[in-house]
């Protein structure tokens, strides 16, 4: 998406970096980031800021390929995750203890998921704190007891490569992106851009074009949902002088990175680093 912007508009470039969603908030609201990005709803504490979703994604919960369990009821993750249930047998698998994987403070995939689910955060009981959607896909696939919760459009991109791990539906609904794009998935969340007030220059510039059907092919191609009004076909977003964007953005889910960088499914582009700016 980013390098796309910068070859519809040359001498601005975009500088992406990474940090998880509460670090792009901070950096658009303390000015670090002229945008930020947030994969999930604005929180009660944010009315400062502009929220803008480009695109939408399910959170699924995923157990190794090899695990005998079909679904779970919310009821059942509930008990696992506070450490009700430990073993498998429990739920209709194989004896064996769970491995319970959660993701660390300051993922918006944890806050969404305690949300759903009633719970918080001291009231589970993890064997595993995991990071990114990529670090958790890897950890539930490299063990045969674990479970844990993830990007859909991450984890059925994974298993489609080859990744030892499924996603088990919720509420009878299958966890997958077309399910997330109709409605049906109830665990869904806003991927956006977050902006310190009502932009204005090279961010509007930005936001508008991410909002756009010109980048509603990279969107779909991470597996994610595009969401905005739809844009003439042939229309570009004119920008006038050069300078340059920062973005902060999740290191989670891994594709949206992709995203931005304007990178095929397949292939990664390296995102670049500003010299004299942190790299999270």
């Amino acid at each position: 998406m980013g390098k796309r912007f910068e070859e519809l508009n040359p001498g601005v470039r975009v500088d992406v970096q990474s940090g998880g969603s509460s670090r792009g908030v901070a950096d658009a609201r303390s000015g670090l980031a002229d945008i930020g990005m947030a994969s999930r709803a604005a929180n009660s504490d944010e009315t400062d800021l502009k929220f803008f979703a480009i695109a939408r994604d399910g959170v699924g919960v995923i157990v190794h390929r090899s695990n005998p369990v079909r679904s779970l009821t919310d009821e059942q993750i509930v008990a696992i995750y506070a450490g009700k249930i430990v073993d498998w047998s429990a739920v209709g698998g194989k004896a064996g203890r769970i491995t319970v994987v959660n993701k660390a403070e300051g993922r918006s995939t944890l806050e969404l998921f305690l949300s759903y689910f009633k719970l918080k955060n001291s009231e589970i009981r993890a064997q595993v704190v995991i990071g990114d959607n990529q670090q958790g896909i890897k950890t539930v696939a490299g063990n045969p007891g674990a479970i844990g919760y993830v990007s859909i459009g991450s984890a059925e991109y994974e298993a489609g490569h080859g990744a030892a791990i499924k996603l088990l539906p919720m509420n009878g609904v299958a966890a997958s992106v077309e399910n997330v794009r109709n409605g049906s998935f109830p665990l869904a969340r806003p991927l956006n851009l977050v902006v310190k007030a009502e932009p204005n220059g090279l961010a509007k510039s930005f936001v508008d074009f991410a909002r756009s059907n010109a980048v509603h092919d990279l969107v779909e191609a991470q597996f994610f949902v595009p969401v905005g009004p739809r844009r003439a076909a042939g229309g570009r977003i004119d920008v006038r002088g050069a300078g340059c964007l920062r973005v902060v953005c999740p290191d989670h889910p891994v594709h949206l990175r992709r995203v931005l960088a304007g990178a095929p499914a397949d292939k990664p582009r390296a995102i670049s680093s500003r010299p004299g700016m942190a790299s999270y």
